[in-house]
């Protein structure tokens, strides 16, 4: 199962049923709501993360090569911060991505940074962070 479809399963499960399959979907499902709140900066202590929610999504660009507009091509789901760490994790599908210092793969619960990691700009790709957004149609509460 892929990162958007988990996302499309759970929400599916949840009662959504307007939810698109594709992350780049969602972004524009969210962006079209008027939930969507876009993050420029690169730290995980940004301002622009204070309205960051449980069970917000998080969309990222540049996670593979890909010709589409709008080039989102991740997303996975906020679960907001770790009892005793304080740490913000977040659950989807991934390759790779890490929690507590080990990558996981596959559905699982992962590390949410903002700032980019050192795999990711080995790899030769990009992934950038680009923003968050309430579920449409969960209510602003």
């Amino acid at each position: 199962m892929d990162c958007s479809g988990f996302v499309y399963y759970i929400l599916r499960e949840s009662g959504f049923t307007d939810v698109p399959r594709d992350s780049s979907q969602q972004y524009v499902w969210v962006r079209k709501a008027g939930k969507f709140e876009a993050v420029v900066s690169n730290s995980d202590d940004s301002f622009e993360l204070a309205e960051l929610k449980p069970g917000d999504l998080l969309f990222w660009t540049g996670t593979y090569d890909i010709n589409r507009d709008p080039p989102i091509t991740h997303s996975m789901i906020y679960l907001g911060r770790e009892k005793g760490s304080g740490r913000r994790i977040m659950v989807g599908a991934s390759d790779g991505r890490v929690y507590r210092d080990q990558s996981r793969y596959g559905v699982s619960i992962f590390d949410f940074k903002v700032s980019r990691s050192k795999r990711a700009e080995t790899s030769g790709r990009r992934p950038t962070f680009v923003g968050y957004g309430r579920i449409p149609g969960l209510g602003d509460g």
